[in-house]
């Protein structure tokens, strides 16, 4: 018995929202470090990938989970009553 691979891949735990962070060359390792940990403590980000560029500098991406609100109430058997 054989699965078709589309029928088996599932949709991902989580879907994030990401926000791109420039950190220009005249940064320094102190000022980055304290502005991506402000991010994570106070906006829930956590950081993905840091790029530096030959300029020296710097691209950080961060995601955090987007919570989608689940509805565990049905309004129809309330209004029905």
């Amino acid at each position: 018995m054989t699965t078709n691979l589309t029928q088996r891949r599932r949709r991902p735990q989580h879907e994030y929202e990401i926000r791109e962070v420039f950190l220009p060359r005249a940064t320094t390792r102190t000022q980055a470090r304290v502005l991506l940990a402000d991010h994570a403590e106070y906006g829930a980000w956590e950081l993905t990938r840091v790029r530096r560029y030959p300029d020296g500098s710097r691209r950080a991406w961060l995601r955090r989970p987007i919570i989608r609100a689940v509805l565990t109430v049905d309004f129809d058997e309330i209004y029905d009553a």
